[in-house]
């Protein structure tokens, strides 16, 4: 039996964090090439410390996405989330470019040809998850971590804060009762900061965004409410601490509250099926949830390198389900094609939509007139209902 009480914490971290600085970086790289040519093939990781900037990995586009340009727009995503400090600046940082040509025994994998259809780039298992806890089916944990940050970023941004840094991270811990959220028993935030502020004052900057994000009612007690719990954060950034591309796959999902396959999404285009089936997982089960046939729902997809069908649909409501596990498996092998090239045509996901995604996750947003984050519709709800009113 599922426990029913208790308290489940979940962490996100901001665009300036070093990690997610790489993962801008690399998805800045992803859309740069899916612009130039949407059958692009980019595999590309990021390593970012003290004014250095590393790319590198495989490629297959065009020639005419030159190193200058793929320079230039590095700056402009480190200039865009704020760096211009002495030891990380848009303008300064030294920036090494290592990306080459895809390997050939890949690329015979995924190209379709004759017969054969497109492949997915590797083996792996991929996980979708929806829930009923936020208006966006998210888990509440992650959904508020990443929408205090959003929101204390997007106040560092337009001016209307002065004073605080692109890097920081939350974490929020909820109690549950009869498996609802019912309020948070602790939050964290630290943030990077002018050196002119001293830790109270930083407390009573960021205090407005946890109290404006969580519910009424919901804020937790003042002794568990830690803000820089060191007492200082000014050294931020890669310039305090290593970056690479690909290490916050649980802030990217669903904060812990949800399996994960184990594979990053940034700087990879939708021939992987790391991040183009995790989105379709992530799709698939927001509209079971979103068509009332669970309160809850994982989807498990499994797939070979070389190999079009998946070669399994799990499906989990945990116990909340209005109709049959099984069946409901067997409807959605039938309804969706969850091919590579399916799920890249029917979500649009070879459009350069990627580096938007790169913070504040990559579910739970609201799918973009352009076709960003295309996985969050509920087109398919429909379809949905009326499989249940068969069974």
């Amino acid at each position: 039996m599922a426990q029913e009480n208790f308290i489940f914490t979940s962490e996100s971290v901001s665009e300036g964090h070093p990690d997610k600085v790489c993962d801008r970086i690399s998805d800045t790289v992803v859309d740069l090439y899916l612009k130039a040519d949407k059958n692009s093939r980019i595999a590309c990781e990021t390593l970012s410390t003290t004014n250095k900037i590393i790319l590198a990995g495989e490629i297959r586009g065009p020639s005419d996405v030159t190193h200058d340009i793929i320079t230039k727009a590095v700056r402009e995503a480190v200039r865009e989330i704020g760096y211009e400090q002495d030891g990380f600046h848009w303008k300064n940082a030294e920036i090494t470019i290592l990306l080459h040509e895809q390997s050939s025994d890949i690329a015979l994998g995924v190209d379709s040809a004759g017969n054969k259809d497109e492949g997915a780039g590797d083996q792996g298992i991929m996980f979708g998850y929806a829930c009923r806890e936020t208006e966006t089916l998210m888990p509440a944990p992650i959904q508020y971590s990443h929408s205090i940050l959003r929101e204390m970023a997007d106040a560092r941004r337009s001016g209307k804060i002065v004073g605080l840094g692109p890097d920081s991270k939350s974490q929020v811990s909820l109690r549950y009762e009869n498996g609802k959220p019912v309020g948070a028993t602790s939050v964290v935030i630290s943030t990077q900061h002018d050196e002119s502020l001293d830790q109270m004052e930083v407390r009573e900057l960021v205090r407005p965004f946890v109290e404006r994000v969580l519910p009424d009612g919901w804020m937790c007690p003042e002794d568990e409410f830690y803000v820089n719990p060191t007492g200082r954060f000014v050294i931020g950034g890669p310039d305090g601490d290593a970056g690479l591309t690909g290490r916050k796959i649980i802030v990217d999902t669903y904060g812990g509250a949800a399996p994960h396959g184990g594979g990053a999404f940034s700087g990879k285009d939708p021939t992987k099926v790391d991040r183009s089936a995790a989105y379709a997982a992530r799709w698939v089960a927001k509209n079971v949830v979103a068509a009332n046939l669970a309160d809850r729902c994982t989807i498990q997809l499994s797939y070979a390198i070389g190999v079009a069908k998946p070669l399994s649909i799990y499906v989990n409501t945990y116990g909340t389900g209005k109709v049959s596990e099984e069946k409901l498996g067997e409807y959605l092998h039938d309804i969706v094609d969850l091919s590579p090239r399916g799920i890249r045509e029917r979500l649009g996901l070879s459009r350069p939509i990627y580096a938007r995604t790169a913070a504040y996750g990559h579910f739970g947003r609201q799918p973009d007139p352009d076709g960003g984050f295309s996985w969050e519709k509920l087109d398919l709800v429909d379809e949905l209902e009326n499989f249940k009113h068969k069974y």
